[in-house]
């Protein structure tokens, strides 16, 4: 009994300690936001490959889109169809809301502004990971108020560059009453001084439809200036 007593405060002690020693979450996200403002300040633009797959597990159904995109300096997104194929429904109605909903957040000024940033989230330190052997912080975000663009969940942030490279979480709105749930993981990865999405995972609970999967595979990205990103539009 004695034993097991001493064991259990060495470990309550040991992670008192590791506590200790991690920076506040405050503290490491008003450095984040400094950064982010810098790399924002220094891109001034881009361009990337998209592939879309959309998949419904209930009903066996698949569909594939394949987009150029287009960001300015300015953070507002334009998108060009290359081509699209499989399942109609979603190639009719799923695919354009999409597109229309993210060139619609990216607008400067827009209706509702998503950055993790304090304003719009609170945040808890929880613990270092490691991502793709490079030591990160895990910190758990909550929205402060129910936003159509917010989510709720964890993000992880480079320890070294302070930039977000994974996000797991919900939206922290339901975006329709025919959904009933919906899961998300954001990964990115690094393009020069710069952390660009790498893929995107969604899976939502479709009232009738069920289960149905989103992939967003992110590639060909051509970080450059303005001039060249105007030039890449068709």
């Amino acid at each position: 009994m004695v034993l097991h007593s001493l064991f259990a405060l060495t470990l309550i002690v040991a992670g008192a300690g590791n506590a200790a020693r991690l920076p506040s979450a405050d503290e490491i996200v008003a450095k984040m936001v400094q950064r982010d403002d810098e790399r924002r300040s220094e891109l001034q633009g881009y361009t990337s490959m998209r592939r879309y797959t959309l998949e419904n597990i209930k009903h066996h159904k698949q569909a594939e889109m394949l987009v150029l995109m287009v960001c300015r300096k300015d953070g507002s997104k334009e998108f060009d169809v290359i081509s699209s194929s499989g399942w109609g429904g979603a190639r009719k109605h799923v695919f354009p809301r999409l597109l229309e909903a993210e060139t619609e957040a990216s607008r400067p000024g827009g209706p509702e502004d998503s950055r993790i940033t304090p304003k719009n989230y609170s945040f808890t330190m929880l613990r270092v990971a490691e991502v793709n052997g490079r030591k990160a912080y895990v910190i758990e975000v909550v929205p402060k108020k129910e936003k159509k663009y917010l989510m709720r969940g964890t993000i992880w942030l480079d320890a070294e560059d302070l930039a977000i490279v994974r996000i797991e979480g919900e939206p922290a709105k339901n975006p329709s009453f025919w959904i009933k749930k919906v899961q998300f993981e954001h990964k990115y990865e690094k393009h020069g001084p710069f952390w660009l999405a790498e893929a995107d995972t969604s899976t939502s609970d479709v009232r009738i439809l069920g289960s149905t999967e989103l992939r967003i595979d992110y590639f060909d990205y051509i970080v450059t200036d303005a001039a060249a990103v105007e030039a890449r539009l068709p």
